[in-house]
């Protein structure tokens, strides 16, 4: 159960890396395939959230010797998020015209480590799959192959390398403190290490995700990026791939790194409060929906620094609320960008609604439980801060729909080819997602408990 999920995209990776992806078949293939994972994943999440977290030691070795994996909610609940926000972007690329030969497989080996990611209890191989999933995704930016596709993609590939050698000095380092790879060896011998050498190593690790997130003040590469791509591969990297630095955060700090996250709890307040302030001033100055969604996606990353500040079952269940909340946004907004319709502009003000925390859109029930979280804690200063983030996000998202769907120039309309029925009937299938757990949240509020949980020692 535990392997299955990779399994299956590897290998299928592997097949279609031979084929021509622009072929109708292969696209389909690929979508079967990632499919079929997201099923597997799913499977492993019912069974984990009802039997208990699963555990395996690769070869017979002794955990901290062999390479572990681990599927527990917090994991799980990740790995079925961005699994399934993968498999709606290829699908919507499928369903117009698949332009590149590579694309298909490389969606594959992208949600191989992405779910390799999630489902790994060794923090060498968390670095190992982290690679393969930002090797993909390098690749992927460049998709349309035109000179703004290939200038993200050298951005984004450069940047994020800086990322990758700090993450891999921290794990380094990790292992140099304790002696041990696998996370719970980690996380037991982290509180006897001396405050000096782990505050050292907590920093590496929450600049290197820093960097990874986008996050301020490491957020001038995201804007360049998710403007220059092609809008399925946007929403693949602000719905799926920003996860890991989400995840990061919470299984570092929270689990192996618990001292340090409370220690730098008045940092986080100050860094998110930033990004918060600066995403949205930033998205209030732009014009096109690419440009408004880039800075708002580094906004809207301040709130789960602020819950990740807040720590705690709450503070952690409402970052996690948050993290899965702003996916599916994301998705559906990056992948709405270029096509036309009311129906699209019913699914975008949806979208819209739920960046900004409004009801009945399931952004409304994440802002609750920031409220809440931020009340528990005593910070009525964090209070006031997410309700002007609100007003804030609400002006931007009602600017860039107004200019998007209320008035559209002639030259706006001739350079946007029409939009299939089926990428709308998508996009609405997903407005409504957001809609069914705005109004009926008590799945996700659950699932985000027990992920939570995960974290502070309860029930997972």
């Amino acid at each position: 159960m535990l392997v299955l999920p990779l399994a299956i995209t590897w290998i299928g990776a592997v097949a279609l890396a031979l084929m021509d992806g622009r072929r109708t078949r292969v696209g389909v293939s690929a979508v079967l395939c990632v499919g079929a994972s997201f099923a597997a994943t799913l499977w492993l999440a019912i069974d984990v959230l009802t039997n208990g977290p699963r555990r395996s030691v690769a070869g017979g070795w002794e955990a901290g010797v062999g390479i572990v994996l681990r599927a527990d909610a917090l994991g799980v609940t990740f790995a079925v998020l961005s699994t399934g926000v993968v498999l709606v972007a290829l699908l919507f690329e499928v369903l117009a015209r698949v332009r590149s030969r590579s694309f298909p497989a490389l969606t594959l080996f992208l949600v191989t480590g992405l779910n390799g990611v999630f489902l790994t209890g060794d923090a060498f191989n968390f670095y190992v799959f982290f690679e393969i999933a930002m090797i993909s995704a390098y690749i992927l930016t460049s998709y349309g192959e035109e000179r703004r596709q290939f200038r993200a993609a050298a951005i984004f590939a450069i940047v994020n390398l800086l990322g990758s050698v700090l993450f891999l000095i921290s794990i380094a380092a990790l292992y140099h403190i304790t002696g041990r790879l696998d996370m719970e060896g980690i996380a037991s011998r982290m509180a006897t290490v001396s405050g000096q050498s782990a505050i050292l190593t907590s920093a590496l690790i929450f600049v290197a995700f820093g960097i990874k997130l986008g996050l301020f003040p490491f957020h001038f590469w995201l804007a360049s990026v998710y403007t220059g791509t092609r809008p399925t591969v946007a929403a693949i990297l602000s719905g799926a791939l920003a996860n890991i630095g989400s995840y990061g955060l919470l299984r570092f700090g929270g689990e192996m790194l618990p001292r340090e996250l409370d220690q730098a709890a008045p940092a986080l307040f100050v860094l998110g409060t930033l990004s918060i302030i600066y995403g949205a001033i930033q998205a209030l100055s732009r014009r096109s929906i690419a440009e408004v969604l880039a800075y708002s996606s580094i906004g809207q990353i301040g709130y789960i620094l602020l819950a990740l500040g807040i720590g705690g079952q709450a503070g952690f269940a409402a970052a996690i609320l948050f993290a899965i909340v702003n996916s599916m946004n994301k998705t559906l907004l990056f992948l709405s960008e270029n096509l036309r319709g009311w129906l699209v502009g019913a699914t975008f003000v949806i979208g819209a609604f739920s960046v900004t925390g409004l009801p009945p859109a399931a952004g409304f029930i994440a802002k609750a439980s920031l409220f809440r979280a931020s009340i528990e804690d005593g910070n009525v200063a964090l209070v006031a801060l997410i309700f002007a983030g609100g007003v804030l996000s609400f002006i931007y998202m009602f600017q860039i729909y107004q200019r998007r769907f209320w008035v559209v120039h002639p030259d706006q309309n001739a350079a946007v080819v029409a939009s299939p029925i089926q990428q709308r009937l998508l996009m609405l299938f997903i407005g409504i997602l957001v809609i069914l757990f705005g109004v009926w949240p008590e799945p996700l509020l659950r699932l985000s408990d027990r992920a939570a949980a995960v974290l502070t020692g309860g029930s997972t």
